[in-house]
């Protein structure tokens, strides 16, 4: 059976417009399962993980539905982020390249509420935002109308339901057309979110993509001691020792991302740092860079860089290890994709060795290396220390502690102890003898050479 072509479907002209915009051929697994069964109106819950073309999967057949003869709000789409939805936003565009006709509108927080009411005398076809300004706007300021939407797409809906915005979600689509389509997107699919899928789905179909990015060959896994550095030293000092397309560094929190981008720059490194301590004007200028890739290192937290596609990833830094194990698993898995070689480096401290301990019983396997004087070093492999001999003395006291004991007698532990102690004296008055034996010899030696100075 021959691979199927987005020109083997049936679609609109606008829309085949839309695919070769966007250069594709092929449709992805996800999509190739989604596409056909969205355009035949039915309910979809689909499960994959970011990089697979989910997007797209769910783009293609609004362009398909959205009848652009009616001006009212025909199809909602939700993300947990403003990071999301400003990168779905700039995807859009060409959705709108393709059909002039076609109006896309972004609505999130951050954005002035007044520009956003007056750009809402004129309804859009399609709404791309975060669930609490669209509830906002639909509710409250009742300038945003979505009584006749038909399709509805809850994007990152695990992550939805993590941040608690599941209910403001469940109050807009209560009041949306009786006859919805929902289609529902996210890695996983928790049980706190089922409930909400039963409400508003009939017969959904379940499209599942698995994710087999932890064991792709492919991606390197490094880990990197700090040693004496802190997590942002250490990046500086690694840095210099490879040339990416584009390197995501990982801090665990805002405040670090925030230092590290800090530190970067000063180090005069092209930064675009991502995370929440950023004003909703500079969240939507790095989003804006991420889409142009204009420079070659990014600096993220988890949060912030969940869920957004960064397309060429060459190189991963994780400073130190997040909470959560699947956190590393995402991180990793934003390099290595589409075929390509990726690398994946692991900074880490003595208090990472659990975190690094459970990974490899998932399956990971680290080398071990350090870049120092512009060379790589191979190290040993993490925790394979070298036993040091044990010493006569020490030897003799664990065969005392350790033994086994058939039956326990009253006082056996001051026997015990005495056992122990007869033992060090032993082994201090060896230790005397061993000093006055070499004290003898230093002086016998002292005799011999004054007796040659003599001579001379």
């Amino acid at each position: 059976m021959s691979e199927s072509r987005f020109s083997d479907y049936q679609l609109k002209d606008t829309t085949a417009k839309m695919i070769q915009l966007n250069h594709f051929i092929v449709p992805t697994e996800i999509q190739r399962e989604v596409i056909p069964l969205a355009c035949k109106g039915r309910d979809i819950i689909g499960i994959s993980a970011t990089g697979t073309g989910k997007t797209h999967a769910f783009l293609i057949p609004i362009m398909e539905l959205v009848d652009t003869t009616k001006n009212y709000v025909q199809a909602v789409i939700t993300v947990p982020t403003r990071e999301l939805a400003i990168q779905l936003y700039e995807r859009s565009k060409v959705m709108q390249e393709a059909d002039p006709n076609l109006a896309v509108r972004l609505i999130t927080g951050g954005m002035e509420k007044t520009r956003m009411n007056e750009s809402l005398k004129v309804q859009p076809h399609v709404i791309i935002g975060t669930p609490g300004r669209i509830r906002d706007l639909f509710l409250q300021e009742q300038t945003l109308m979505l009584q006749h939407v038909k399709i509805l797409v809850v994007d990152e809906a695990d992550m939805t339901l993590e941040f608690g915005f599941l209910e403001d979600i469940d109050i807009v689509a209560s009041r949306m057309d009786k006859a919805l389509q929902m289609m529902s997107f996210s890695a996983t699919i928790p049980e706190g979110l089922k409930p909400f899928l039963k409400k508003y789905m009939t017969n959904p179909a379940t499209v599942q993509v698995k994710n087999d990015r932890l064991f792709q060959p492919n991606i390197e896994h490094v880990l990197i001691p700090c040693r004496h550095l802190s997590y942002e030293e250490a990046v500086l000092e690694l840095l210099p020792a490879f040339q990416p397309y584009v390197c995501l560094i990982f801090a665990n929190t805002r405040q670090q991302a925030a230092l590290t981008a800090r530190m970067l720059r000063e180090h005069n490194y092209g930064v675009i740092e991502l995370h929440g301590s950023l004003t909703p004007r500079e969240r939507t200028k790095a989003m804006k860079q991420l889409m142009k890739l204009d420079k070659a290192y990014v600096v993220a937290s988890d949060i912030a860089a969940r869920g957004i596609d960064i397309d060429g990833v060459s190189h991963v830094i994780s400073m130190g290890f997040p909470k959560e194990l699947d956190y590393y698993i995402h991180r990793s898995g934003r390099t290595g994709r589409s075929g390509k070689d990726g690398i994946c480096y692991a900074l880490y401290q003595d208090s990472d060795e659990a975190m690094i301990k459970a990974l490899q019983k998932r399956g990971i396997s680290f080398a071990h290396r350090r870049y120092k004087n512009g060379s790589w070093q191979q190290l040993s492999a993490k925790n394979a220390k070298k036993a040091k001999p044990e010493d006569p003395l020490s030897a003799e006291i664990n065969k005392i502690v350790k033994r086994k004991k058939q039956k326990v007698k009253p006082g056996y532990k001051a026997k015990r102890k005495q056992e122990v102690e007869k033992l060090k004296r032993k082994a201090k008055r060896a230790l005397i003898q061993q000093d006055i034996q070499r004290q003898k010899k230093e002086r016998a030696k002292a005799k011999q050479i004054e007796k040659r100075g003599d001579r001379l």
